[in-house]
């Protein structure tokens, strides 16, 4: 009470920081201003909002309210009961408000408390049916536990939370004190609590708030009947949780039935609800469904449920119920605290803080969507009229920037392509569903930037998450990722046909009168077009407290928590500084430092003060006068600011100002004696600097007519330069152009043909110097010389191009005959270059063919040797066997000759004839046998051969004529040189070298030494002839025979001979016969031979097997 009493009264920076001075602000805001005001209390879930709201409701009631009587005590007593019904135990605390408040104190005329009324929002429906791990349900489940009577109990057929599906599956442990924890029966506790012991918070006991809670509902007006009706409905919230479904085997149409374990808590239930326990059963395990046809009548089915479906439809029941009793509750808190006239109301807002989790839901997002709505609006009060009215004040106040939030609030409630209509849309489809949803809702924001797909997520198990069940929004406070899967059945609260006529019928008058009256405000359509989701009221409810706002003045109260593990004591730097920047609170920090928060206009600071000065001062004008105040009073310039209309004062200074206007009397008149002191001095002043005006304009004459000489002085001078300027301007710029066609003719030196040239630029230099003469003598005047210098300027620039063309040409040419030597250069290197890498790779193969060949030759030379070898051999054994054939033949001869001579000396015995038939002898072989032949060519004419050779394609008979031709010629020059030899002939002309001649041999029979062999090959060897020095002969070979041949010696010319042509002059021997295979080096490559018959200019030769294709 001594705190409440020491703020009161008090402006903003004279005490601590305290939600009083708030409360006290906002009272006096509303008696001076005559308008209603409103304090937003906003912060993370576990900051002290509920504790602050709370602290505002009592520094209002307290100090205003003791004329209200038992009303000030209700109000006050509201807050318990709420917090049983609408708090409940979180990770994050103890006490976190699951739905949000704005509670309004309302004031009479005089400035006194005349009642109250509160408007509840989004109370979390699904927390009823389930918690997290480590949390707990709302506070009157445990508080009806543990605190109630034992006769309560049995009639309410409460245990411990253990017994109870929608407790056991969160924290199951009671808030209670050493004390209360002493008086706890042990079969009213669960098991978690019998093992880890009671939680423990300053503020909250099950056991005793139990006791609290039914003496504020009593204090409020509740009938013993009324308050043991709201233990029945919550009791029967517990009961109903325990019934279970199970799938019915029995039902062709895939019906449930309740399972047998639950029979007893379904009759429980329905005892409590008034309801019998077999229409109970039914409405849980089927719905109806009406179809129209013509007009209103239409057949009814009833639809049997799965058991999925039946546990929706139980939840539904408990959800609607308790959210039904909620409302009635703060409904008859508000009839408890009436008011039949309110002036004007301070309204306190308590509403959930900005929530982010690993699982955030539909209950997330429309808080955090309230959240967005009173971060604009703060912004909106704080930032930006603030900002506005120093701009319209004239104070020059830097212009502070911060994030406007009014794209992400357009994305979520934007008409028709909002997040909230698009799921209004998707509820109304015949199959709705929640994938469905989010995809279309990524395909209509695909490139918002506030919206994103979960993978874009920080945390790595929202990125787990698919797009097409989750969406992430990035909020004023960060991003939050939402899973979309409940999305649709949160949006719609509304029960079943089945289920909302069962309450309608029950006996349970309190609970029929909770469901009728909802039934009385609804629409009688039902159906998927024609429901109201939860997030449409919400959306209207919160319209609604928007424009409450904004027709109050506001205040905000910012709480902030100091750590995580919620102990006292313990200040986490990071963690405050994150909530600050989050809640725009460094904004507003920079523009509460450099701004001026406290404001007065200039009238009510003259209406306020006048009456403590003498009527002199108070004749004033209200900004002079304030003006002469603070300058009387000493304030420091920094801490106030004039505007047009207002005065400003830094955070704190008005108090200070304030504190010393009311001061005691005697301080009083000696600041009126500052007041008239300042007021004289600055007249003073002012007559001071009108005289200092007036010497300074005496002083200003008499320095002008000191300076009327030197102007006289200076247009003389002035006169004749403007008469003589253009004369010597003109022979200035003449001499420059002079100077210009002298560094011409220095360039002239450079042109190879420049003499053309050199007679232009020296009548150029004539012209110019003829000109300077004539300007010298005064016979031009300034325009003519004008004219005569622009003209002459064109020559010299005309003059200039030309000669810088001709320059640049012959600079090019020079440049392009460079280019070419250089360019023809390095196409010589390349060339010479490419020939030599060329001749080196044909050099290499030549080495190659050459070393293959040597290696051909040696083995042709020693298959030679080892068919002439075997052919010896051959030879040997046919000489033995037919020196055995002749032994026998004579052998046999003599026997042959014995009998006959034997059988004439027994003919003559016995006067007989002797048969001379001889004995056959044993046949000869005939050493020679005669060769057979296909074709009979020894009556063919030279010529006719020829022709055979050159033309025929008959491969045996050519190969015969080819034979038979060469024969000839051996013939012919064997019978030549005989003859030559008897007839004394000169013998030294010879057609192919001795070496040949004297080398001739048998032809072997190696393979590829026959007639088939198509090889072209080529021969060089030393060749003497007609007693002249050595020569080369050089030969080439098409298969076995020649086909060309040439003579080579040294000053004769050479001797060229082709077949077919020349054949009398040729060697007439095959190359087998030749033996220049078996020389060493004598065969050649083919380039070595053409080159050489080529260079004397032969004849070319097809071979023989490419004539015959």
């Amino acid at each position: 009470m001594d705190a409440i009493k020491r703020y009161q009264g008090r402006s903003l920076g004279v005490l601590p920081p305290h939600v009083f001075a708030i409360a006290d602000k906002a009272f006096r805001d509303m008696k001076v201003l005559k308008q209603s005001q409103s304090v937003i209390v906003s912060g993370e879930s576990g900051a002290g909002k509920t504790e602050s709201t709370k602290y505002i409701l009592r520094y209002l009631c307290e100090s205003w309210g003791s004329h209200a009587g038992p009303i000030e005590q209700r109000i006050l007593e509201a807050n318990p009961v709420l917090e049983a019904f609408g708090n409940a135990k979180t990770m994050r605390n103890n006490n976190s408000s699951r739905f949000g408040k704005f509670i309004e104190i309302h004031f009479n005329n005089k400035c006194n408390v005349v009642g109250g009324f509160i408007s509840h929002y989004l109370l979390e429906k699904s927390r009823i049916c389930g918690q997290a791990k480590g949390e707990r349900n709302y506070h009157i489940f445990y508080q009806l536990c543990a605190g109630a009577p034992q006769e309560l109990r049995q009639k309410l057929k409460i245990s411990n939370p253990d017994d109870f599906h929608y407790l056991r599956h969160g924290c199951t442990q009671y808030f209670c004190s050493a004390n209360s924890d002493k008086q706890l029966n042990s079969n009213h506790k669960s098991g978690e609590h019998r093992e880890k012991g009671p939680l423990r918070d300053p503020v909250i006991d099950d056991i005793k708030d139990f006791g609290d809670l039914d003496r504020a509902l009593k204090l409020m007006g509740l009938s013993d009947e009324e308050r043991f009706n709201i233990y029945v409905v919550v009791a029967t919230v517990l009961h109903l949780g325990n019934v279970t479904f199970e799938e019915c085997p029995d039902d062709t149409r895939g019906g449930s039935q309740v399972a047998p374990t639950s029979e007893p808590s379904l009759k429980v239930a329905a005892a409590l609800m008034g309801v019998d326990p077999e229409e109970l059963r039914q409405s849980l395990l089927s719905r109806v469904m009406q179809t129209s046809k013509g007009g209103l009548k239409g057949t009814v089915y009833m639809v049997p449920l799965k058991a999925y479906e039946a546990h929706n439809a139980r939840d539904a029941l408990a959800k609607a119920m308790y959210a039904k009793l909620f409302d009635f509750i703060v409904q008859r808190i508000n009839q408890s605290i009436p008011f039949s006239s309110s002036s004007h109301y301070i309204g306190v807002l308590d509403i959930a803080g900005f929530e982010y989790f690993q699982v955030n839901s539909f209950e997330q997002f429309c808080i955090n969507y309230c959240n967005e709505k009173l971060q604009q609006f703060f912004n909106e009060r704080i930032l930006k009229e603030e900002q506005a009215l120093y701009e319209r004040e004239g104070l020059r106040v830097k212009k502070i920037e911060y994030v406007d939030n009014q794209d992400c609030i357009d994305l979520l409630e934007a008409k028709g392509t909002g997040i909230f209509d698009l799921l209004d849309e998707e509820s109304k489809l015949p199959r709705s569903s929640h994938t469905h949803f989010t995809a279309v809702l990524h395909s209509t924001h695909q490139k918002h930037f506030r919206l994103a797909v979960p993978r874009k997520s920080k945390l790595r198990n929202h990125r787990e998450i698919r797009d097409d069940e989750g969406f992430l929004v990035r909020h004023f406070a960060g991003a939050v990722c939402y899973e979309t899967a409940k999305f649709l059945e949160k949006n719609n609260d509304a029960l079943h046909a089945s289920l909302e006529g069962l309450m309608l019928e029950t006996k349970n008058k309190f609970l029929r009168t909770l469901f009728g009256v909802a039934a009385q405000g609804s629409s009688p359509t039902k159906g998927k077009l024609s429901f109201i989701s939860v997030g449409s009221k919400f959306r209207s409810q919160l319209q609604e407290l928007m424009s409450k706002l904004q027709q109050t003045g506001t205040h905000f109260v910012r709480c902030i928590k100091p750590n995580l593990k919620m102990v006292d004591h313990l200040f986490e730097g990071g963690q405050i500084l994150s909530q600050l920047k989050c809640s725009g609170m460094t904004s507003v920090l920079e523009l509460m430092q450099q701004g001026y928060p406290s404001r007065a206009p200039f009238s009510d600071l003259y209406n306020m003060y006048k009456c403590y000065l003498p009527p002199e001062l108070a004749r004033l004008d209200p900004r002079l006068f304030c003006k002469a105040l603070f300058k009387a009073l000493g304030l420091n310039e920094n801490d106030f600011r004039f505007g047009l209309t207002k005065v400003f004062f830094r955070p704190g200074k008005f108090a200070e100002f304030d504190q010393i206007m009311k001061s005691d009397p005697d301080n009083l008149a000696q600041l009126v004696r500052k007041v008239q002191k300042w007021l004289l001095a600055s007249r003073w002043k002012k007559a001071q600097w009108c005289a200092l005006a007036v010497i300074k304009l005496k002083n200003k004459i008499v320095y002008r007519r000191q300076n009327l000489v030197t102007i006289q002085k200076t247009v003389r001078m002035h006169l004749v330069r403007k008469k003589y300027r253009p004369r010597y301007q003109g022979i200035r710029k003449l001499k420059a152009i002079l100077k210009q066609v002298q560094h011409m003719s220095q360039q002239l030196a450079q042109l190879k043909d420049g003499q053309q040239s050199k007679l232009e630029v020296q009548a150029l230099e004539t012209k110019i110097n003829t000109a300077i003469t004539r300007i010298k003598d005064g016979s031009l005047t300034a325009d003519a010389i004008n004219k005569e210098y622009t003209a002459l300027m064109a020559a010299v620039t005309a003059q200039t191009n030309v000669l810088q063309q001709r320059l640049q040409k012959q600079k090019l040419a020079e440049e392009q005959e460079r280019i070419r030597r250089v360019q023809e250069e390095m196409e010589r290197a390349q060339r010479k270059k490419v020939e030599e890498e060329q001749r080196k790779r044909e050099e290499e193969e030549h080495r190659q063919m050459k070393i293959k060949m040597e290696a051909a030759r040696k083995a042709e030379e020693k298959a030679r040797q080892l068919e002439d070898e075997r052919l010896a051999k051959s030879l040997q054994e046919k000489l033995v066997l037919e020196q055995k054939e002749e032994m026998l033949r004579n052998q046999q001869l003599e026997q042959e000759s014995r009998d006959h001579e034997l059988a004439l000396r027994l003919a003559q015995e016995n006067n007989s004839v002797v048969d001379d038939a001889c004995t056959p002898l044993l046949p000869v072989k005939s050493q020679a046998k005669a060769k057979e032949g296909k074709y009979d060519l020894s009556k063919w004419k030279y010529s006719e051969l020829r022709d055979v050779i050159n033309t025929s394609c008959d491969l045996e008979l050519l190969a015969a004529c080819r034979e038979e031709f060469h024969r000839r010629l051996k013939v012919y020059h064997a019978w030549k040189s005989k003859n030559a030899k008897k007839s004394g002939h000169d013998s030294s002309r010879e057609r192919v070298p001795s070496a040949l001649r004297n080398g001739v041999t048998a032809p072997s029979h190696n393979v590829g030494s026959g007639d088939g062999d198509t090889r072209q090959r080529y021969f060089r060897i030393p060749f003497r002839k007609d007693g002249a020095s050595s020569g080369l002969w050089l030969a080439h070979f098409d298969g076995q025979y020649i086909a060309r041949q040439m003579e080579l010696h040294v000053g004769k010319p050479p001797v060229l001979l082709l077949a077919g042509r020349d054949d009398m002059q040729m060697c007439e021997l095959k190359l087998e016969e030749t033996g220049l295979t078996r020389k060493r080096g004598a065969e050649i490559l083919e380039y070595e031979f053409e080159a050489e018959w080529n260079k004397y200019g032969g004849a070319s030769y097809l071979p023989l097997s490419t004539r015959q294709k």
